[in-house]
This record gives structure tokens, C-alpha cells and sequence, in this order.
């Protein structure tokens, strides 16, 4: 829960304010390769927990262990939802029916439909407002 909110504030405050210039190519795809400059975000989380992770062993699996342990697990759950479920940027779950992943992909494309820093809405991956879990097959 706790990483959920830091990637919802960090979407919208960060992302979303002083380095847009890093989220731009995913709002309006102007990047024809595989990598988007946004991808420069993994390393935003991916490195603060390894260090949690590497300074938690070191002190005999104290909270910074568990820290690290938390921001990696939300890290591959925002690669498999994020980038493998909502954007297909790898084909492994293309045809779901899903109601959970109905909401979340309806929600992110209301996301993406604004191309500049300050229009969007719905900052959140796994938890975003009920009124995309109605049965609204229209919106997808």
C-alpha cells in the first residue's frame, strides 16, 4: 500500500512536474524505438531498493531489507501491469477479460488521453477510482 501511494505521488509530482522531460515520450509516443526515455524511472526505484536490500543484509535483515524487499516486488508488479498487461510492450497477456484489468487499463487510457504535463488524471496503477470497474466496455 505504502509503495502504491509513493508511485502515485511520484507520478504526479514528479513525473508529472520537474522531470517531464523524462515522461514526455510516453504520453505522446513521439519514440519509434522499444525504449522510451521514461524508462529511466526504473532506475529511480530499482536503485534505492537494491540499496535498501544490500544495507538490510548487511545489519542482519533489519526494516531496510524489507524496504528494499517492498519496493522490488511493486517494481514487478508495475512491469507486469504497467508495461505488460496496459501498454503490451510484451505480448505475454494480450486478450484478458478480466474485470480488475478492464478498470486499470480504462483508467490509463483516460490517463493518456492528455498529451500535457498538467491535464492528466488518474496517477495510480494498481488502486484508481471504482467508476472504471463498471461494466463500461466502451471506454477500453
Amino acid at each position: 500500500m505504502g509503495m502504491e501511494f509513493m508511485a502515485w505521488f511520484t507520478h504526479k509530482f514528479i513525473m508529472h512536474g520537474s522531470m517531464w522531460y523524462f515522461h514526455e515520450d510516453h504520453h505522446n509516443h513521439s519514440n519509434v524505438s522499444f525504449f522510451e526515455k521514461n524508462d529511466v524511472f526504473f532506475l529511480v526505484f530499482a536503485i534505492p531498493s537494491w540499496l535498501c536490500i544490500m544495507f538490510g543484509v548487511m545489519h542482519g535483515l533489519d526494516f531496510k531489507f524489507y524496504v528494499g524487499i517492498g519496493i522490488l516486488l511493486y517494481g514487478i508488479a508495475y512491469f507486469l501491469v504497467h508495461d505488460v498487461i496496459i501498454h503490451q510492450r510484451f505480448k505475454w497477456f494480450s486478450k484478458s477479460n478480466n474485470w480488475y484489468v478492464k478498470g486499470i487499463k480504462r483508467a490509463h487510457k483516460i490517463h493518456h488521453k492528455h498529451l500535457q504535463k498538467n491535464d492528466s488524471e488518474n496517477f495510480g496503477m494498481l488502486i484508481v477510482p471504482l467508476r472504471y470497474f463498471k461494466n463500461n466496455s466502451s471506454v477500453i
